[in-house]
This record gives structure tokens, sequence and C-alpha cells, in this order.
């Protein structure tokens, strides 16, 4: 029963009784924790200067101009 609700229900109904009730918490506060420790919302000058290079690789060809 892989992929399907009843399936994804039994394992979550194994994983509490091997576990302990609070295994889905425990994962989650590990989440919050590590969820706030930087990137671009800690840093917006690295925002900024991240952004400048990006604009300043073009993707694209140079601009053919119409004869």
């Amino acid at each position: 029963m892989a992929g399907t609700k009843a399936g994804g229900m039994k394992a979550a109904a194994t994983n509490k009784a091997k576990y302990g009730k609070e295994f889905y918490a425990r994962i989650g506060q590990k989440g919050g924790r590590n969820g706030h420790t930087g990137g671009f919302a800690a840093n917006p000058e690295l925002a900024r200067i991240a952004g400048a290079k990006g604009g300043k690789i073009s993707r694209r060809g140079p601009a053919k101009k119409n004869a």
C-alpha cells in the first residue's frame, strides 16, 4: 500500500508505536530549531550581491539587430 493514504496512516501508526506518540513532534522541533539560522533572510546585503551576480549573467544570446 505504499503511496496511498491508508499506507501512510499505517506507517504513521507503526512509527508512533515504535518510537512513542511524540515521534512527529520531535521531528518538527528539530526543523523549527534549524529553520532560522541564516540564508538571505538573515543577511539582506548578501541577497543583494547574489541578485546582482545573477542579473549580470545573461542566458540569452546577443541582441539581434533588424536590418
